[in-house]
């Protein structure tokens, strides 16, 4: 048996698809991944993975490049010759799923999100739907992680024939243990974990530090993630003037993001869109409350005013106003709706729950007998 996996980034599939990947192996299958080269597929190669370099623009839309995508996929394909391919994040559907299709070789497609392409109207979307239509038309399951997408996607013609809700990647919960709730004697730590774009709704959440900052000296603040480069011109002298003012704390990137959360009070995530958000699942199973924008992906990771608070998307406004009803509560409450987190990802969202789906819907498709 062998299985090729089909992404955009390999630290993503380490992150969240280890024990998937790790489960392959184990049951003696050959596991290869396409993937962009860079440092972060060394950590597959120790799993035991083979990585196979296939280099493309994560984010560009040059239809000469992301036509040599298809080719090399398809010639890929050709090559390996995989029982079943699963295939991540939208270019390794579309592209990927497509050159399935054309080999007959059977394929699952994961949506992890729509992206803005999609859900802004035009006719990128429209092309791009069209694209999906027909690249997902023959998989053997079409994998959602929230039912707005779910819903969205099949009254659209997408995955209508077979398809099923994951609950998002899941959580590894022995790697992401409860973490008792510090105390707040040296004030309250709010912590944002996101890539530095527009899209992550950073600029909402600069405002809203500028605005809390003034208004509650006891409150700290701490941002984790990188830049994408094409917005670093932008968001990076707003960081660097906060950061610079005593009001913000900016780590970058780091490895050890789990021990900063568990270090935090809340977990702030103001996305404009998600499959289902990682952060905030991660927040939760340390045992923190999380604010959240009111979207599908992020929704689903709370329970409104038990675990967090949910607020309007692209609205500094309500991000603020939200802020402050967290920071109204008792430490008992706040610590309280953090041990409530952890007890509603332990029964929705472990992971084992997501590859006991991957090996079932292996199997209906055929493969992994």
């Amino acid at each position: 048996m062998k299985i090729l996996i089909l992404s955009n980034y390999a630290n993503g599939l380490y992150l969240f698809r280890k024990e998937i990947l790790l489960a392959f192996l184990e049951k003696g299958w050959e596991t290869a991944v396409g993937v962009p080269t860079d440092e972060n597929c060394r950590k597959l190669e120790e799993l035991g993975v083979r990585v196979i370099p296939t280099e493309f623009e994560r984010r560009g839309n040059n239809p000469i490049h992301d036509g040599k995508l298809f080719v090399d996929y398809f010639g890929l394909l050709g090559k390996e010759k995989p029982d079943v391919v699963l295939t991540y994040t939208i270019k390794p559907n579309l592209y990927g799923g497509l050159a399935c299709r054309l080999r007959k070789i059977p394929y699952l497609v994961n949506i992890t999100g729509l992206g803005t392409a999609l859900e802004q109207p035009g006719m990128l979307a429209k092309i791009l739907l069209k694209f999906y239509r027909l690249s997902a038309g023959k998989a053997s399951c079409v994998f959602f992680q929230n039912q707005g997408n779910r819903e969205f996607m099949t009254k659209r013609g997408i995955g209508v024939k077979r398809n099923r809700l994951l609950p998002g990647s899941g959580v590894n919960l022995e790697e992401h243990p409860f973490s008792p709730y510090p105390s707040e004697k040296k004030g309250i730590v709010l912590l944002a974990v996101l890539r530095i774009m527009k899209d992550k709704g950073i600029g909402e959440y600069l405002e809203a530090v500028r605005r809390i900052a003034g208004e509650h000296p006891d409150v700290c603040f701490t941002l984790v993630g990188e830049y994408e480069e094409e917005t670093r011109g932008i968001y990076e002298p707003k960081i660097e003037e906060l950061s610079k003012k005593g009001i913000l704390r900016y780590l970058g990137h780091i490895d050890n993001v789990p021990q900063v959360m568990a270090e935090s009070h809340v977990i702030v995530h103001p996305s404009y869109h998600e499959g289902l958000s990682n952060v905030l699942l991660e927040a939760a199973a340390c045992g923190r409350p999380v604010l959240a924008s009111n979207v599908p992906g992020c929704r689903e990771t709370l329970r409104e005013n038990d675990t967090g608070l949910l607020f309007a998307p692209r609205d500094t406004e309500s991000l603020v106003e939200t802020i402050r009803a967290f920071l109204q509560l008792t430490e008992e409450e706040r610590r309280e709706m953090g041990r409530q987190g952890r007890e509603y990802v332990e029964h929705t969202f472990d992971r084992r729950k997501v590859l006991e789906a991957y090996f079932e819907e292996i199997q209906k498709a055929g493969c992994g007998q």
